[in-house]
């Protein structure tokens, strides 16, 4: 776990998540893994990554899976396939969710370091 702050107030908590660098920001951006993945790894939660496949746990959208087609930092989200809302003017839109609320189904392994850096312990 990444401690951005000692303080035990929410809002500089909240402050401090929201102002640290990317490096830290990308630790943040951790989701469980599946059971059975939790299993074969050895790991419980793991980056979230652009071709994950992923299953919302929490919110409107709870027991909806698709591919993640992208990773924002700067927000601390995902966008999901096929999980949109529509808009005033007609238009469909990718919603926003947040990386804790989802669970990892099917890693994302083209990326050959990735896989080096999830196995090992």
């Amino acid at each position: 776990m990444v401690f951005l702050s000692k303080s035990k107030q929410p809002r500089k908590q909240r402050k401090s998540r929201y102002n640290a660098p990317l490096h830290i920001k990308q630790k943040l951006m951790r989701s469980m893994l599946d059971k059975s993945l939790r299993n074969e790894y050895k790991k419980r939660t793991v980056s979230v990554i652009k071709g994950d496949t992923v299953k919302i746990i929490s919110g409107d959208h709870k027991g909806k899976s698709g591919l993640v087609i992208n990773v924002n930092l700067k927000r601390n989200i995902i966008f999901i396939n096929g999980i949109t809302t529509i808009k005033a003017n007609g238009s469909e839109a990718l919603i926003s969710i947040s990386p804790s609320n989802v669970i990892i189904t099917k890693l994302e392994l083209k990326d050959k370091t990735r896989e080096k850096r999830i196995r090992r312990k």
